[in-house]
């Protein structure tokens, strides 16, 4: 060793990022099960606790069956939990994490708050509660919705949206610089894409989900959410995770469970979460779960930032390789 010489190996900060709804697919988790003890003694436990065949569900489920609330969200948490066994199977070791929408129940799970034995059944409730409120929206106009808004800013939306409030509109999601997504009933969603495109948009991309989420109009779910909490035990977090309505770490139990409720009915403020957890040091964000939505989002607004997908054995495989 050169007199006078500096070594050091440089660690990355590495951040597990739970997918949302929408990005659920027939199939789905079916290469983890296949691979690994822990993730089929996973489904069991969701099977039990929940009261579904949760294998069934995943595996033979058509894309139309998946997409109720109630079955996508039970789906979609087991499916994310799955890709962080894989994960930490393959080396990766979790130093914070955050979710988007339904995906921070995984989040929170992963960071201890809560039990593995309860997510699931929280999950199934708060889907439960969403589809009901939603179908409870069902007008002859059609079923209400979200939409992603491409290509105008942020501020933009919200001043055509804010026009619209009386239709049933609302900004629900600040996903990135260039995409911002709105919820609203049917009529609402169609006024939307109208004005919306009138006013310089240059995509409106209807999401796979059954209401409209994360706006007022979910203040009934939210009702029967914080009721059914009450029921829970939500610990203090014991590795850092970040909160959709706040975009700031959450600091104690108490806290994220209110923030369960308040969540239902609050803009995910994702850009905000992406811009904490760069704050805090992380450099090595992992998608763990269904799709690439996360990794997109990061390459929009930190093009130098390191996000991988990471929901296969595959890209898992890609994700170590890449960071050996």
């Amino acid at each position: 060793m050169l007199h006078g010489a500096w070594y050091f190996v440089y660690h990355m900060k590495t951040c597990f990022l739970f997918p949302g709804q929408g990005t659920q697919y027939p199939g789905m988790a079916r290469d983890l099960w296949d691979c690994s003890h822990k993730v089929r003694e996973m489904f069991e436990n969701a099977s039990e606790s929940a009261g579904m065949d949760m294998k069934k569900l995943l595996f033979d489920s058509t894309a139309e069956e998946l997409k109720p609330t109630d079955k996508t969200q039970v789906a979609m948490t087991l499916a994310s939990l799955c890709s962080g066994i894989a994960l930490r199977e393959s080396g990766a070791v979790l130093e914070g994490c955050a979710g988007f929408s339904l995906g921070e129940y995984a989040a929170l799970c992963e960071a201890g708050v809560i039990s593995q034995k309860d997510v699931f059944p929280i999950v199934k409730i708060r889907g439960e509660l969403m589809e009901k409120a939603s179908r409870g929206l069902d007008s002859a106009d059609g079923a209400p919705g979200m939409a992603a808004v491409i290509g105008m800013p942020a501020e933009k939306v919200a001043s055509t949206v804010e026009a619209l409030a009386d239709c049933g509109v609302y900004v629900s999601n600040y996903n990135s610089p260039g995409q911002v997504v709105v919820s609203g009933t049917a009529r609402g969603m169609a006024r939307a894409e109208t004005e919306l495109k009138a006013a310089g948009a240059k995509r409106f991309i209807r999401l796979s989900v059954s209401g409209p989420f994360h706006s007022p109009l979910m203040a009934e779910a939210r009702a029967g959410l914080d009721a059914a909490l009450s029921a829970f035990s939500f610990s203090d977090p014991k590795v850092p995770v970040y909160s959709n309505v706040t975009g700031k770490r959450i600091a104690t139990g108490a806290e994220a469970r209110a923030l369960c409720g308040r969540q239902l009915v609050s803009m995910v403020r994702w850009v905000t979460v992406e811009e904490s957890m760069l704050t805090d040091g992380y450099d090595n964000f992992l998608e763990s779960g269904p799709g690439t939505v996360l990794a997109g989002l990061f390459r929009a607004l930190r093009p130098d930032v390191r996000c991988m997908a990471a929901g296969t054995r595959e890209s898992i495989a890609k994700a170590m390789e890449a960071r050996a």
